[in-house]
C-alpha cells in the first residue's frame, strides 16, 4: 500500500493550494449528532464548541485570515428549551474566556455579528470585553454570529443609514458595506461557505457577504467535521475556477472524444503488457490525442506509463507511483495543468488497484487532475466507472461507448 508521505499530509495543504481568505463554517447538526449517540443536546453543543475551536485553530495554521461561524439565529434560539440555551450561552462564554490568551497570542480579532439587545447580559459583557481586548489584532478575524440573520443585518444597516440622513442617491454598495457588521474588515466577502449535516441552504447567514462564495455541503454532523474534512473542503475549493462572470476558456483539451476512447480501449484490450512495444505504440497514440503532446514527448510519457503499469502488474505499487509521478510531471510541464503530480499518481495507481470501479477514487482523481470540484467531476467519474465495469466484463463495445461519453463529459466540463 502506497503511503510514501501521504500520511503526514493529513493536516497540511499541498503546495500550490489556493487558500481562501474568508471561510464560513455553519456548524449544523450538534443536536442530531448527540441524539444519534444517546447524548443530550447540551453534550452535542459542547462537542460542537470544542470542534469549532479546533477548526479555527487549524484554519489559522493554514493561513486563512477570516473564519465566520453561526452560533444562534434570530429566528430559532428563543424557541429552544431554556435549559439548552442557557448551557449554550454559558459554553460560548467559557470558550471566549478560556481561549482569550490564545487569541491574543495568535493575533485574532473577535467580532460579534448580530443583535446586541436580546442576549443575556453576562454574554454581552464577555463579548464586549473580548472585542475591546482584541480590536487591534490584525493577523486573523473570527466572526461569531449570535442572535444573527442576514436579513436582520441588512435591516439594521438600512436603519443606521436612515438615522444618519444619507440621501438616497448617495447610497451604494460601499455605503451599505460601511454599515454592515463586517465593517472595516479586510476580507468581508466570503470565499468558501461550508455547511455541515447534509443541509444545502444558507438559511440567510451572511447573505450580503456571500454573493460570490463557493459552497461546500458536508454530509457529516458538525462534531464529526474534522480538520481532515476541512482540508478536503479547501482542496475542493482550490480546484474550482472562479470566473466572477468572466471568461477563462481553457485551450489544452482539444482531443476528439471518439478517437481518444477508441485508442484507450485498444490498449485496454492488450491486458498485461506483451513482448515487444505494441502496447507502448498504442499508448503513444493515445497520449498524443488526449494531451496534444508531440511525438517525442508522447514517446517519453508512454515509456513511463508502461513502466508504471509493469510495476502495478507485479504488485510493486510504491515503484508504480514513482514512475507514474514522473509521467505526470512530464505531462504537467507540457500541458500546464495545475495538479500535484504525486497525488495524481497515487490516485491513478489506486484506481488501477480497484480495477477502476471505485467511483469515489475516480472522482478524486478527476477533480485533482483537471482542477474541478468533486461535484463537477461526478458525471465524468460515473461514466468512467461504467466503462471500467464493462472492460472488466470483456464487453468492449459497451466499454468504448461509455468511454466516449466519459471523454465528452470531461471535455465539456473542463473546456
Amino acid at each position: 500500500m502506497y503511503n510514501s508521505n501521504m500520511s503526514h499530509q493529513k493536516l497540511t495543504l499541498l503546495p500550490g493550494t489556493t487558500i481562501p481568505n474568508h471561510i464560513v463554517i455553519m456548524p449544523d447538526g450538534d443536536r442530531r449528532w448527540a441524539r444519534a449517540r444517546g447524548l443530550t443536546p447540551s453534550e452535542g453543543h459542547k462537542a460542537g464548541i470544542e470542534n469549532m475551536i479546533k477548526l479555527a485553530r487549524t484554519a489559522r495554521k493554514w493561513g486563512i485570515h477570516t473564519v465566520s461561524a453561526w452560533g444562534l439565529s434570530t429566528e430559532n434560539w428563543l424557541e429552544r428549551p431554556k435549559e439548552e440555551i442557557n448551557f449554550l450561552m454559558k459554553g460560548i462564554c467559557r470558550a471566549l474566556e478560556s481561549y482569550s490568551e490564545e487569541m491574543q497570542k495568535d493575533g485574532v480579532r473577535l467580532v460579534h455579528l448580530g443583535r446586541k439587545d436580546r442576549l443575556p447580559r453576562f454574554l454581552l459583557a464577555k463579548i464586549a470585553e473580548m472585542e475591546e481586548k482584541t480590536k487591534n489584532n490584525q493577523k486573523h478575524i473570527f466572526n461569531v454570529g449570535l442572535d444573527y440573520n442576514g436579513w436582520d443585518e441588512i435591516v439594521r444597516a438600512t436603519q443606521k443609514i436612515v438615522v444618519e440622513g444619507i440621501p438616497a442617491n448617495k447610497i451604494d454598495r460601499k455605503v451599505l458595506d460601511a454599515h454592515m457588521d463586517t465593517v472595516n474588515q479586510p476580507y468581508p466577502y466570503v470565499d468558501l461557505y461550508i455547511r455541515t449535516s447534509g443541509e444545502q441552504r444558507t438559511s440567510g447567514f451572511m447573505m450580503w457577504q456571500a454573493d460570490y462564495a463557493e459552497f461546500y455541503w458536508e454530509p457529516e454532523y458538525f462534531p464529526s467535521f474534522t480538520p481532515d474534512k476541512l482540508r478536503e473542503a479547501i482542496l475542493d475549493y482550490s480546484r474550482r475556477r472562479r470566473r466572477f462572470g468572466g471568461n477563462d476558456e481553457v485551450k489544452h483539451l482539444t482531443f476528439n472524444p471518439e478517437v481518444t476512447a477508441r485508442l484507450e480501449v485498444a490498449w485496454w484490450r492488450l491486458g498485461n503488457i506483451p513482448e515487444g512495444m505494441r502496447f507502448r505504440d498504442y499508448a503513444i497514440k493515445h497520449l498524443k490525442e488526449q494531451y496534444g503532446l508531440s511525438r517525442r514527448l508522447a514517446s517519453q510519457a508512454a515509456r513511463l506509463l508502461v513502466q508504471a503499469i509493469v510495476e502495478e502488474n507485479n504488485q510493486k505499487y510504491e515503484k508504480a507511483v514513482l514512475k507514474m509521478k514522473k509521467f505526470y510531471e512530464l505531462v504537467k510541464g507540457e500541458v500546464k495543468l495545475a495538479f500535484e503530480p504525486e497525488l495524481v499518481a497515487y490516485l491513478e495507481v489506486k484506481m488501477h488497484r480497484e480495477k477502476g470501479e471505485n467511483e469515489e477514487t475516480t472522482r478524486e482523481y478527476l477533480a485533482e487532475t483537471y482542477r474541478i470540484s468533486l461535484f463537477q467531476a461526478a458525471k465524468a467519474a460515473h461514466l468512467r466507472v461504467l466503462a471500467a465495469v464493462e472492460r472488466n466484463r470483456g464487453n468492449w463495445v459497451k466499454a468504448e461507448d461509455y468511454l466516449q461519453k466519459y471523454y465528452r463529459a470531461l471535455k465539456e466540463r473542463v473546456a
